[in-house]
């Protein structure tokens, strides 16, 4: 896990020498500008009631960043990239937006699912499309996107993690190579840490036996981990608003 910024000087107004710094005008200057981080996304990243089993990584992932970070998720269980605008839930987010802020867009799962489903969307045109809206639609508040892959399912396919949202992860980074956006890749470092695990080891990972999509509070903590690990590497300046 992750563990846990110029100088000033103070003027006195009769006889303009410098005065030592209070403590708080120390903290002040050893401090970045605080902004917000914004996440969007399904049931994967939302928030859960605290006496509830089951746990998003959006809900555990504040942890991971200092004091001048403050996380707001928006994300809502059983959205798409369809459904989270056709409802409404993007235009209220994008009033929370600052020009500054940092807003994280995960969706996949629901959009994988049976095309009869009203959530469900085309990897390779209609989630495209919304994922360019997402994208643009922030830039033009002059905040940043970056992107997040989904995460695997911790379904097995004769001894191997299933692979039903790659379509939906090769176009999430065909997006972000376009737009020239940081793309998590959480749909491999996902898939490597279930692997290794395996079908069995897994278990502790997800709320329930029956469910191998929603995670525990444990793996809620292990797949911030693995975006925090990865957005320290991608060179965006959110990365100096990691703990040390």
């Amino acid at each position: 896990m992750i563990k846990e910024i110029f100088t000033a000087a103070v003027l006195t107004a009769s006889l303009a020498q410098i005065q030592p710094l209070s403590a708080q005008a120390e903290k002040n200057m050893n401090s970045k500008a605080r902004i917000n981080v914004i996440l969007v996304g399904d049931s994967t990243v939302a928030n859960y009631k605290p006496e509830l089993t089951i746990r998003g990584w959006g809900q555990v992932i504040p942890r991971f960043f200092n004091d001048d970070v403050k996380i707001i998720n928006q994300a809502i269980s059983g959205r798409s990239t369809k459904t989270f605008i056709q409802q409404g839930d993007w235009d209220k987010t994008l009033k929370l937006v600052k020009p500054g802020d940092y807003v994280l867009i995960q969706f996949g799962h629901n959009d994988s699912h049976a095309k009869d489903k009203p959530e469900a969307t085309d990897a390779a045109t209609s989630y495209t499309e919304f994922l360019k809206k997402y994208v643009d639609d922030v830039r033009a508040v002059k905040a940043t996107p970056i992107l997040v892959t989904p995460m695997h399912r911790g379904i097995f396919e004769k001894g191997k993690i299933s692979a039903e949202l790659q379509p939906y992860v090769d176009a999430m980074k065909k997006v972000a190579g376009e737009k020239d956006i940081v793309c998590i890749d959480l749909y491999t470092s996902s898939g490597k840490l279930l692997q290794e695990l395996g079908n069995e080891g897994i278990a502790p990972l997800f709320c329930s036996p029956k469910d191998r999509t929603h995670f525990s509070e444990q793996g809620a903590i292990a797949i911030a981990e693995l975006i925090v690990k990865d957005l320290a590497a991608s060179g965006t300046p959110l990365a100096g608003y990691l703990k040390k």
